[in-house]
C-alpha cells in the first residue's frame, strides 16, 4: 500500500508527469522519488529538512561526480591495459569534463524540470552538468551502484566513449600550451585587462606572449574564457610547432 502511496504522491509533481519523464530518461522506475526531486531543487527555493538541513542538489551533485569518475576510471582501467596513470587521467578528465557533462544535461532536457525561484533564463551553462551530476548521485541513492554503473554507461560511456577519439579530443587548450612551453623551457605570459568596448556586458581581453613575443589576442566575457581563446588561437598558429 505504501508504495502505491508513493507513485501517486510522485505523480503529482510537475503537473503531474515528474515521475513518467523520470522513469523515461532513467531507462527505469525509481524506487524512492524523493532523491529525484532533491536533485531537481534549487538552493533558491531555501528548502530546508526537519533538522535544519538544506535541500537542494548541490550535495547530490558531490556524490555524482564521484560516482561518474569512479565508473568511467574502472571503464578506461579495463578497456586500456597499457595506459599509464597520467594517460588515464587525462582521458577520464576528457569523458567528465564540464563542457561533456553540459551538453549530456542539455540532451535530456533536464532544466526543464528544474524547481527554482529564479528565471532559468538566469543559470550559467553549468547547470545542465551540474543537474546531470545530482541526477546520478539520486540514482545511487536510490537503486545502488548497479543501476547508476548502468545508467552511466548507457548515457555516457556506449555512445561518446571511443578511445582513439578521446586521445585526440583538447579539452583545454591553455594546459595544452602550457604544458608544451614548459616541455620545450619556453617562456610564456597570459596579460589579461579589462577591455573597454562598447558591449552591454563587460569584457576582458587578453595579449599571449611566448618568449616576449604576441602569438594570439582574444576577448571574451571573462578571463578564463578569454585565455582559453587566446590559448586556442595560439595552439592552431603553432600547431605544426607543436606536434
Amino acid at each position: 500500500m505504501s508504495v502505491i502511496r508513493n507513485i501517486l504522491n510522485s505523480r503529482s509533481s510537475k503537473g503531474g508527469n515528474f515521475f513518467n519523464v523520470l522513469t523515461q530518461i532513467l531507462g527505469f522506475r525509481p524506487k524512492n522519488i524523493s532523491h529525484y526531486k532533491r536533485a531537481f531543487t534549487h538552493r533558491s527555493l531555501n528548502k530546508k529538512d526537519a533538522d535544519g538541513n538544506a535541500i537542494n542538489f548541490e550535495r547530490l551533485e558531490f556524490l555524482g561526480d564521484a560516482m561518474l569518475s569512479a565508473v568511467v576510471a574502472s571503464h578506461l582501467f579495463k578497456a586500456v591495459p597499457g595506459g599509464n596513470e597520467g594517460y588515464l587521467t587525462k582521458m577520464r578528465s576528457k569523458v567528465v569534463s564540464r563542457k561533456h557533462l553540459n551538453e549530456l544535461g542539455k540532451d535530456l532536457r533536464l532544466i526543464d524540470h528544474i524547481e527554482t525561484n529564479i528565471p532559468k533564463e538566469q543559470f550559467g551553462v553549468n547547470v545542465h552538468g551540474n543537474l546531470f551530476e545530482a541526477l546520478v548521485g539520486a540514482i545511487y541513492l536510490d537503486k545502488g551502484y548497479k543501476y547508476c554503473k548502468r545508467f552511466i554507461y548507457e548515457r555516457v560511456i556506449d555512445p561518446y566513449v571511443d578511445i582513439e577519439q578521446l586521445e585526440g579530443k583538447v579539452i583545454s587548450y591553455k594546459s595544452l600550451l602550457i604544458e608544451w612551453c614548459q616541455k620545450e623551457k619556453k617562456e610564456f605570459d597570459y596579460e589579461v585587462y579589462e577591455d573597454t568596448g562598447r558591449d552591454e556586458l563587460k569584457h576582458f581581453g587578453v595579449k599571449l606572449r611566448i618568449n616576449d613575443r604576441v602569438v594570439a589576442k582574444a576577448r571574451a566575457t571573462s578571463k578564463k574564457k578569454a585565455e582559453e581563446k587566446a590559448s586556442k588561437r595560439a595552439y592552431y598558429a603553432l600547431q605544426n610547432k607543436m606536434e
